[in-house]
């Protein structure tokens, strides 16, 4: 008999009654920079997950980022600490995956997957990628139908489709926190799916007890605040997007807020350049540009028999600025729509302070009537044209009956104002949003 066959043989049947996730690498550390690890005599993809060990036999979770001459670099989900020389670094032969449920729904998890509402561990049997592959752009659904978000300016004016994906932009203090807490509460979606990511820890807290109230049964919220280390940020935003989509793929129509979508862009920075890629715009490499673009791709509308994944994304402007910086300018590049946050509003007290001739859904006229267009377009041209008079106004140097367009929007101001007015707890759906709408203008 063939002994180098039934050896074959006998390996083959211990390898397929091994754990479905055995570690069966190994290599070890051979140096440390900051929250990077360098492992050597081990074989791994970009993307894999590992565990390496520290003092005690304590063990950290981290993933392969990429190489160098001495082997894998590794970035740690919970820092560096502990982490000796020399010491031994498993990596997992499976693709990253996460599980979920419907256990989720009204649960509050860190971007490890740990819930962190003080409640157990929900039990799920389900897993989902966490990176899924892309879809084919053919076989989506078109967008079609509205998505009431219950707030008027932007049901109104800004008409969102369901599967469209949208960036909310402002400067730091304008209130987008605000918008975001009534657009989770008022929205009429089956699930809402929120990603906090890189924002401050008590902000975690404060939006769900002040800003979701009664609809947190119907969420699931992924946080992870500025404390995480870059991977585990980035983590948690692929979480939170593949969380969305499973239940898309079970039907539902899901709102996927993310807060923010610039400090992904920064923790994406951070693990780019730890893996030794050389930056390219305002310190950026050039692969974060990429990655944004692809994370946002996974909302949008599915396939045959799924739902719609809805997806409004957060960009922090530096400074009010929203021309030279590079995340904004590919996120508005990249999406299906932008509403604008304006400081010069919010100081004027008009909430929520949304820079109608800024903004701009590029699906509204596909998915409302005619007439909503004409009324919305109408509505804009009027605000629009007065804003750009105002200063000759304020300063006395018009005169009325010189412009016939610049005295009708000067007569419906108080009446356009009062519409982009709207109280945190007042909900507005899209009826009665049109037909404010259609009696201002």
């Amino acid at each position: 008999m063939d002994h180098k066959r039934v050896l074959k043989n006998v390996l083959a049947r211990i390898d397929r009654s091994m754990p479905a996730d055995p570690f069966r690498k190994f290599g070890r550390v051979v140096k440390c920079d900051g929250e990077v690890l360098h492992s050597s005599l081990v074989k791994a993809p970009v993307g894999a997950k590992c565990v390496v060990e520290t003092v005690g036999g304590a063990e950290l979770n981290g993933e392969v980022v990429g190489f160098d001459d001495s082997g894998l670099v590794i970035m740690a989900e919970r820092g560096t600490r502990g982490v000796i020389k020399g010491g031994r670094v498993f990596v997992r032969p499976r693709p990253p995956e996460i599980m979920v449920g419907e256990a989720m729904l009204g649960r509050v998890f860190n971007g490890r997957g740990e819930p962190i509402d003080g409640l157990r561990a929900p039990i799920l049997r389900t897993g989902w990628p966490m990176i899924a592959s892309s879809k084919n752009p053919l076989n989506r659904h078109k967008l079609t139908v509205p998505f009431d978000v219950g707030v008027r300016s932007i049901n109104g004016l800004l008409t969102i489709g369901q599967g469209m994906r949208v960036g909310l932009f402002a400067g730091s203090g304008v209130g987008k926190t605000t918008l975001l807490g009534m657009i989770a509460r008022f929205a009429r979606a089956d699930v809402v799916v929120v990603g906090m990511i890189g924002e401050r820890g008590r902000e975690v807290r404060e939006f769900i007890e002040s800003h979701i109230g009664e609809a947190r049964e119907k969420m699931v919220v992924i946080a992870s605040p500025a404390d995480e280390t870059a991977i585990s940020r980035v983590h948690g935003a692929y979480r939170a997007v593949a969380v969305a989509e499973y239940f898309r793929a079970s039907g539902r129509n899901v709102l996927l807020m993310v807060d923010s979508l610039t400090r992904l862009a920064m923790a994406l920075r951070e693990v780019a350049l730890a893996a030794g890629e050389p930056p390219v715009a305002r310190g950026y490499p050039a692969s974060v540009f990429g990655a944004l673009a692809a994370y946002v791709e996974r909302a949008g509308t599915g396939v045959e028999k799924e739902g719609a994944i809805t997806g409004i994304y957060t960009v922090l402007v530096e400074g009010d600025d929203h021309i030279s910086d590079p995340i904004a300018d590919t996120a508005r590049s990249v999406m299906d729509g932008h509403i604008v946050l304006s400081r010069a509003l919010a100081e004027a007290a008009i909430y929520p302070p949304i820079d109608i001739a800024a903004s701009l859904s590029r699906v509204m006229g596909a998915v409302v009537p005619d007439e909503h267009v004409r009324l919305a377009t109408k509505f804009r041209s009027l605000w629009t044209y007065k804003q750009q008079k105002q200063d000759a106004v304020d300063f006395g140097g018009y005169t009325p009956g010189r412009d016939l367009v610049l005295d009708e929007a000067l007569r419906k101001a108080p009446a356009m104002e009062g519409f982009l007015r709207q109280t945190v707890g007042e909900e507005m759906g899209m009826e009665a949003s049109v037909a404010a709408l259609r009696q201002v203008v």
